[in-house]
């Protein structure tokens, strides 16, 4: 019988913001839809998150913000992946980010972002359709 690997997603929390209910809720979501979810806790550095990604050898990176810091830890995570020669991870970010910031992060390669009213089921679709 072959064994199929079940997708890995690590969720994560960057900078100061200490709002986590929404990226528990995606997490326990995911896992619910057969997915491996390693989440990080609140307040990690994009340089924690790069290395905890690389180490659980994560397919996804789920990034949460809700403290406006996305136009910088985005693309610093975005950056470091780079820096490391990682090029199979998708990411991923969710929380309130304004619509006009949202072109500039897709550019630096984040593959989405998911904003207020997103149903677990778009963010799961996704993921399944895109890893």
């Amino acid at each position: 019988m072959e064994k199929v690997r079940k997708i890995r997603v690590l969720a994560a929390k960057p900078g100061l913001d200490g709002h986590d209910r929404g990226i528990k809720v995606v997490a326990c979501a995911l896992m619910d839809a057969g997915m491996e979810v390693v989440y990080t806790g609140l307040r990690q550095t994009p340089l924690q998150i790069v290395e905890s990604a690389i180490q659980e050898d994560a397919d996804v990176i789920a990034l949460s913000i809700l403290s406006g810091a996305h136009d910088y830890l985005f693309p610093k995570v975005m950056e470091l992946l780079k820096e490391k020669g990682v090029e199979d991870v998708m990411v991923l970010g969710g929380g309130i980010i304004p619509d006009e910031d949202i072109p500039p992060l897709k550019e630096v390669g984040i593959a989405e972002i998911f904003g207020p009213g997103t149903t677990t089921d778009q963010i799961i679709n996704f993921i399944r359709d895109n890893v």
